[in-house]
């Protein structure tokens, strides 16, 4: 070992017979918090939180309450617009690694520096991206709202989309736009394949095709459906099929499995030696580091004032949309 690489502090150690969840309990009566949980999360953690949801979702939940406290277990990028629409609240989230591979792909130093090839383009990011990238957007979007939003666009305007290219390819089929992509993806989403779902319909036929719009378009194509988690998770609860076969983040299963407690679930595997249907940044957070947060209050988010309002008005104009 390197003796002059620093040492990362010791984490703390935890009486084991700790009641998590009734301390965590009595914590967020104390904080006057509310804890949002990303359908991504462990089921634990789903199960302990006032709101689950999407990522505009949970931070619109919050701005709803009268909670002095958000405790967003999720991604950083989401803590971050929980804070962009709650600047009075502090927002805490259980671990400051749990970062977001699409979002740390398009630093907003090297975004600004890229967008300069398109002085005149309409720039769309969607919500998955950092503050900074935000800041420097004229509209933001999320997976089920992306469609309308480029459509709501001048067609004689040329339109840059970030981060992800594979949602943007997407929605330029949806809409017949041309756009320039940043060339962003979720390390989740771009490991299905064609082949692994060619596979898995093979060997359970009757079983409906539903994916994430941030799959390469080649998985897409084959599908069923494709939308946002939410929307995904409102087509297992309406669809009268019995089986289907999920192309996004696991985590998204246990809510499933609540509205269809019958139906077979069947995940996408992907095409690498990790179980990287679940996303290793999400999993950061446990329910030993939620209690810690709302016990300590830290880690907590925190943006410079001019950097939020330049990253308040885009993602206001996309809620102007409806």
């Amino acid at each position: 070992m390197n003796a002059l690489a620093p040492t990362a502090p010791a984490p703390e150690l935890l009486d084991p017979t700790l009641d998590l969840p009734a301390e965590i309990h009595r914590l967020r009566t104390e904080r006057r918090a509310v804890i949002l949980a990303h359908y991504y999360q462990d089921p634990e953690i789903q199960d302990l939180a006032d709101f689950v949801g999407d990522s505009l979702q949970l931070s619109q939940a919050a701005a709803s309450t009268d909670a002095q406290v958000i405790a967003f277990c999720g991604v950083h990028f989401m803590a971050e617009t929980a804070k962009i629409l709650n600047p009075a609240k502090r927002v805490v989230i259980p671990d400051l690694d749990a970062g977001c591979s699409l979002a740390d792909r398009c630093p907003a130093d090297a975004f600004e520096a890229w967008l300069k090839n398109y002085p005149h383009h309409v720039v769309v990011s969607y919500i998955n991206c950092s503050a900074g990238v935000k800041a420097l957007s004229d509209i933001i979007c999320t997976s089920s709202n992306a469609e309308r939003v480029v459509r709501s666009i001048p067609a004689d305007r040329g339109i840059v989309f970030a981060p992800d290219r594979h949602l943007g390819r997407w929605v330029m089929t949806r809409t017949g736009r041309d756009m320039v992509l940043w060339p962003g993806f979720c390390i989740v989403h771009e490991q299905f394949t064609a082949r692994r779902v060619a596979q898995l319909k093979a060997a359970h036929p009757d079983a409906e095709i539903i994916v994430h719009p941030e799959c390469d378009a080649s998985v897409s194509q084959m599908a069923d459906f494709v939308g946002s988690t939410a929307a995904l998770l409102s087509y297992v609860g309406t669809s009268p099929a019995k089986s289907f076969i999920v192309g996004t983040e696991a985590g998204i299963l246990h809510q499933m499995h609540k509205l269809r407690p019958g139906a077979e679930l069947i995940p996408i595997p992907v095409d690498s030696g990790c179980n990287c249907s679940l996303c290793p940044y999400m999993k950061l957070n446990t329910l030993e580091k939620l209690y810690l947060a709302l016990r300590d209050l830290r880690p907590e988010i925190e943006l410079d004032e001019a950097v939020r309002i330049r990253a308040l008005g885009p993602v206001q104009r996309m809620l102007a949309l409806g």
